[in-house]
């Protein structure tokens, strides 16, 4: 588990606010759900959610659920090891690696994820739904996925130059 304390986070990014009701007797209740993402650029990132009477309290709880939720990815010269799908709900999103100079080709979900994960350059797809929240989970789902050179190469008993070919 990493500790978010020891990082350098930078400022969250909020991905989507929605103001969701419970419908009584009475009438509507109204509160607020957030969608958020932090990371520190190079290479730890997480996402959360949180639910509130208000926004900026809706935001805080994701902020902090964000947080807890941290992973580290494999990044190789800004860009990821290798190609990846990542499927959540009915959304898939396709994250391919790019050359460098490419910049971050992405929809804005997507693209939030990768520039607090510190990815400079990827090329990107999301296919299927367009939710919001099943986009950014779909892309969590994939960058957890990606494999490291070093023990891609130990596991196969080749050297790291071999594994690029």
């Amino acid at each position: 588990m990493i500790n978010p304390a020891e990082l350098e986070l930078r400022e969250e990014t909020v991905i989507q606010v929605r103001r969701v009701a419970k419908v009584t007797s009475r009438g509507k209740r109204f509160r607020f759900s957030a969608l958020v993402v932090v990371g520190d650029g190079k290479g730890h990132v997480g996402i959360g959610q949180g639910k509130a009477g208000e926004v900026l309290a809706a935001i805080n709880k994701a902020k902090e659920n964000a947080k807890q939720n941290l992973f580290r990815i494999p990044l190789v010269n800004g860009t990821i090891p290798h190609k990846i799908i990542g499927h959540f709900g009915a959304s898939k999103v396709m994250l391919k690696p790019a050359s460098p100079g490419t910049g971050v080709i992405a929809g804005a979900a997507v693209r939030s994820v990768m520039e607090q994960a510190g990815i400079t350059n990827i090329l990107t797809k999301r296919m299927g739904a367009n939710n919001s929240l099943n986009v950014v989970k779909a892309t969590v789902q994939a960058l957890q996925s990606l494999q490291d050179v070093v023990t891609v190469a130990s596991r196969r008993g080749i050297s790291i130059k071999e594994v690029f070919g």
